[in-house]
């Protein structure tokens, strides 16, 4: 429930009451600021309150705007404010003071609410202010500025601004003039029938898993029908977000599934071509799995680029004044965005290919595409970092450090080096990574490779011994994904029996699960999966070598086993951790989040 409070003398004809109802708010009025000071302890303490001026004329997208959106705990417009239960202390301490102030009565002409957001301002408390645009909110004090508002008011559509605002300001060309112009729609379509932003994030994945069941036919017509199936899963994808941003229905548990069906969604898909492509007696397992270890690798890349930059300080960088150089010219924003194949574009290509061609061919697009991309961003990036003057905060390399995802051997190891920092932290994790996966490649399931993922173990343990705080330091999770992640697919692939691969692509989509979940803690400030977590799924050293050690010791055919053994106990044990988490988090009533993510 939520409770407004109006303060000051009631203009006739105002609309605010219905306004205020038509938004969720039970109505009260103030008589004075004693009054108003009353009415607030005697909300509940878990209600949001808003406080606003009777006076107040403006549209009421700007109402719902500033006092209805749920990630922030206290929030503001001219003439209106809101607190959440969060943020109900701060409201009270200033509006006691203000009551102090004024002596229990309401001035002529100076706002409550706004007198009340200047106290909260001084007391450093935090009040959001929402970018209204062009929509009006006002408190007009005398009868020509009220009509004048009124007008500006009548002139303006705020269910036109509202759907605009619907779409995702920086979004992909595909999305931006393919999707957009009518999910918009949708979404609104959604709003007014009572659906929420998760039953079409849970739509948008069955969709797309009956896309991948369509393609694992194996049929020309399944394949088309995977192909327009992924389109639609897609729309769906981005109606979810604008109708979280239409109906301000922002949350945790919202922001968390959005994010891991996306992921889900795309990989189930690659699984369901590799199974389609089998029964046309092509095996491209491998390719499958490539395919999900670049992307994955990609997005790593973003995270920590992000994670380490987040904070810093003295942040600039020649390169970056060329980007932003580049982003003011028309044409270049739109090719830049195109050649890192976001998610849109990449959807529509794999979605296009599959009903058109072969799952083969597929993949060779998206993994010449997907590497293109790649090393598009990655350049960028260490340019970025070189030519960057730059300290890194504390909360970074703890942010690095929790992406590395490092387990109990590296702990053991980082014991034993000498306590000297290095600046080769990268090249370390370079090196490592280059010999087990190298050496995979060359000696296939053997002890010799067992030796090299012993190497790599110590080379992680160098490059994680100290803070995390190198200009190229946020490198290192990329390049410990691309060691495990193409461990396991070396040695899968070189096992040469029939499963190894499926099961090799299970095992990554369930660490991969892992990898993605840690990320999105992090963003949402809750921190890295626990100590136990990374301990008992052996961290991603410790895999590695485990990998190496079964292939070396076993059949292929008992290696096959082993992976798919490995890949049930490690789907179990992050899956079911992070659904408690999350849960969890969204019961407990954690801070509403909408992250609107990477366009990758």
């Amino acid at each position: 429930m939520s409770t407004a409070i109006l303060t000051g003398s009631p203009v006739p004809g105002s609309s605010i009451e219905g306004d205020l109802r038509s938004l969720g708010f039970d109505v009260l009025t103030a008589s004075d600021t004693g009054d108003a000071e009353a009415l607030l302890a005697a909300v509940p303490g878990d209600q949001r309150v808003a406080v606003v001026d009777a006076r107040f004329v403006g549209h009421e997208h700007a109402l719902r705007l500033g006092l209805t959106d749920p990630r922030f705990p206290l929030a503001a417009i001219p003439g209106a404010l809101t607190a959440q239960p969060a943020g109900r202390q701060a409201l009270t301490r200033a509006m006691a003071r203000e009551n102090s102030a004024s002596g229990g009565t309401l001035l002529a002409v100076e706002s409550l609410a706004d007198r009340v957001v200047a106290a909260l301002d001084a007391d450093g408390a935090g009040v959001h202010r929402p970018e209204l645009g062009s929509l009006v909110a006002q408190v007009p004090v005398d009868p020509q500025t009220r009509n004048e508002a009124r007008q500006a008011v009548a002139a303006l559509d705020d269910e036109a601004v509202r759907l605009k605002s619907a779409v995702k300001a920086r979004d992909g060309f595909f999305t931006t003039y393919f999707i957009s112009p009518y999910s918009r729609y949708i979404a609104r379509w959604c709003a007014r029938r009572g659906l929420t932003p998760n039953q079409v994030t849970t739509a948008s994945l069955i969709t797309a898993l009956i896309a991948a069941g369509c393609a694992a036919t194996g049929t020309r017509g399944g394949f088309v029908a995977a192909g327009v199936l992924l389109i639609a899963s897609f729309v769906l994808d981005c109606t979810d977000g604008q109708l979280a941003r239409y109906s301000l229905q922002y949350s945790t548990l919202g922001a968390w599934l959005d994010a891991t069906f996306d992921r889900a969604k795309e990989y189930a898909y690659y699984a369901g071509l590799a199974l389609g492509a089998a029964r046309g007696g092509d095996d491209v397992w491998a390719l499958a799995l490539g395919a999900m270890v670049l992307q994955t690798c990609r997005h790593v890349v973003d995270f920590s680029f992000n994670e380490a930059n987040h904070d810093a300080t003295a942040n600039t960088s020649p390169t970056a004044a060329l980007s932003d150089k580049l982003d003011s010219v028309g044409w270049t924003v739109w090719v830049r965005r195109m050649i890192v194949l976001p998610i849109g574009e990449r959807w529509a290509m794999i979605a296009v290919l599959t009903a058109v061609t072969t799952p083969r061919i597929t993949f060779y697009a998206l993994l010449v595409g997907c590497a293109f991309a790649a090393t598009y961003t990655t350049a960028g990036r260490v340019l970025r970092s070189l030519t960057r003057k730059a300290r890194r905060t504390d909360r970074a390399a703890q942010a690095l450090a929790d992406l590395a995802d490092s387990g109990p051997l590296t702990e053991a190891l980082v014991r034993l080096l000498p306590g000297k920092p290095r600046p080769t932290a990268p090249l370390s994790a370079a090196v490592g990574a280059v010999l087990v996966t190298l050496g995979a490649w060359m000696w296939g399931p053997s002890w010799w490779v067992v030796l090299m993922a012993g190497a790599y173990a110590l080379a992680s343990a160098e490059a994680v011994a100290h803070p995390l705080k190198g200009a190229l330091d946020w490198l290192i999770p990329p390049l410990f994904r691309a060691a495990e992640y193409g461990t396991v697919l070396i040695l899968a692939a070189r096992a040469d029996v029939d499963g190894a691969l499926p099961a090799a692509f299970g095992l990554v989509a369930a660490v991969a699960y892992h990898h993605y979940d840690t990320v999105y803690r992090i963003r949402g400030d809750a921190g890295a999966p626990p100590a136990w977590l990374v301990r008992t799924v052996g961290g991603q050293e410790g895999r590695t070598l485990l990998v190496a050690v079964l292939a070396a010791l076993l059949t292929a055919s008992q290696f096959t086993v082993a992976l798919t053994v490995l890949a049930v106990a490690v789907a179990v044990l992050v899956l079911l951790e992070s659904i408690r988490f999350w849960v969890a988090a969204h019961k407990g009533g954690a801070p509403a989040v909408h992250d609107e993510g990477e366009p990758a």
